[in-house]
């Protein structure tokens, strides 16, 4: 009896790892197939290891988050677009908290504040490519930073339009990866939040058009107190400042050659910049 029942365990215990393992597999296989989906060349990582460059990646319909439970927001969204026909989008979900966050944000954490909810991962582009799923997942608060009003309104709006609406039609598909940028000293902006919510003193955008032997890419870092008017052009930067800003590494898997030739200059050549960088917005 012993016998018998000692080889029922076994089988249980293999048919239980066997599950285990299938369910571990196929994980992996979505998680790869996400991060293919919404990343090029890697997911971003910390240049080096500070309490405030650890964050963990959250995973959504149509992008993904790099979340900080220190600064109580995303320090990047990475996700992918390309040119579409039909401009035509759902209206507008309503805003959500995310369980996902070790802090409790909500919908009204910025009220009366003076700053917006401003979307990290765009709500057009998004629903434009990736459909009505990943529309509503933009309305989760961990997509949402502080933004003043005439960066989020205007000057910021112009930028996700022109990826959109100029820069994707150009190439075939196209890398965004966006997040704020904080005081270097994290003291010197311990004060400045809002609840649990840290807020940022500029923004950036990086774009690449991916190339297996010559990619480009544009990058812009946009403060806060900005008209809303200005140029986009005034903004542009190299990937390099980008990093030195965040601490972040973006592109890990760009060999040292092909990084030094991405991310090191300003390069216009392809983008035809100068055609949109004074373009008012949509709805301005």
């Amino acid at each position: 009896m012993s016998f018998l029942r000692w080889r029922r365990q076994g089988r249980r215990l293999g048919v239980s790892l066997l599950f285990v393992l299938m369910a571990s597999g196929l994980w992996q296989y979505q998680e790869r197939q996400y991060r293919d989906d919404y990343t090029w060349m890697g997911v971003p990582s910390w240049e080096s290891l500070t309490p405030t460059s650890i964050h963990r990646v959250l995973r959504n319909n149509g992008y993904l988050a790099g979340w900080s439970d220190v600064r109580a927001g995303a320090l990047w969204v990475s996700y992918q677009v390309e040119a579409v026909e039909n401009t035509s989008i759902g209206s507008r979900p309503g805003f959500k908290a995310d369980w996902r966050t070790l802090w409790p944000i909500g919908t009204g954490s910025y009220a009366g504040s003076g700053y917006d909810r401003g979307h990290l991962a765009p709500n057009y582009a998004i629903a434009a490519v990736h459909g009505r799923d990943a529309q509503v997942d933009t309305f989760l608060m961990s997509n949402m930073s502080p933004q003043r009003p005439n960066l989020n309104r205007q000057l910021w709006q112009r930028l996700e339009e022109a990826v959109m609406d100029h820069f994707a039609p150009r190439y075939e598909r196209l890398q965004v990866v966006t997040g704020p940028i904080y005081p270097e000293n994290f003291m010197d902006n311990a004060f400045n939040r809002l609840g649990f919510i840290e807020v940022p003193e500029a923004f950036y955008k990086i774009i690449v058009a991916p190339h297996p032997k010559t990619p480009r890419a544009l990058a812009f870092i946009m403060p806060q107190n900005v008209r809303g008017n200005e140029p986009l052009d005034d903004y542009l930067v190299s990937i390099d400042e980008v990093e030195a800003r965040t601490g972040l590494d973006f592109f890990p898997e760009l060999s040292a050659s092909q990084e030094s030739a991405l991310e090191r200059q300003v390069h216009t050549q392809g983008w035809a910049v100068e055609q949109v960088a004074n373009r008012p917005g949509r709805f301005q």
